[in-house]
């Protein structure tokens, strides 16, 4: 079955943002739309366009991390592995059920210059919530600028 890669933009980004940008470049059969509104919204906007897709591939980049993540909390059986991009898993939008933990891959990178979202925080939270966690704290800042487009996402948005 095929695999469905998703792209989820930040909180003050779009589709068209630099990442955005690059995906559709490199890899134009991702999906990659624009989010808008609250959390709730946003969430209720993913839900429709994943509805009845399995064997996900999730990339999201900051508040779109955390989006990626709650959405695999509460769909964890439709998702192959995720992707987080300094990802704000310290907001109260993040919210684990006592004791849950997900066991599918979950790759993270994050800038240890990151000044919008502590890594080191995130790096607690996501420890204690992926059982299969691969954590990359990297010299750059929020954007990943640097650290982004040097990424093998050729590998990484391969299927496990």
């Amino acid at each position: 079955m095929a695999t469905t890669l998703v792209f989820i933009h930040g909180l003050e980004s779009t589709s068209q943002g630099t990442k955005g940008q690059f995906f559709r470049k490199y890899f134009p059969e991702m999906m990659i739309e624009d989010y808008a509104g609250d959390f709730a919204e946003r969430m209720q906007k993913l839900a429709a366009i994943l509805a009845g897709k399995d064997n996900l591939i999730l990339v999201g980049s900051s508040y779109g991390g955390l989006m990626a993540a709650q959405f695999t909390l509460q769909n964890e059986n439709r998702v192959n592995k995720i992707i987080l991009l300094a990802p704000a898993l310290n907001l109260p939008e993040f919210s684990p059920g006592a004791g849950q933990q997900l066991h599918l891959p979950v790759i993270i990178y994050h800038g240890m210059d990151d000044n919008i979202v502590d890594p080191y925080l995130v790096k607690g939270i996501a420890g204690k919530v992926f059982s299969q966690l691969e954590h990359h704290l990297v010299g750059d800042d929020h954007s990943l600028n640097t650290t982004f487009p040097s990424l093998d996402w050729k590998n990484l948005l391969e299927a496990e």
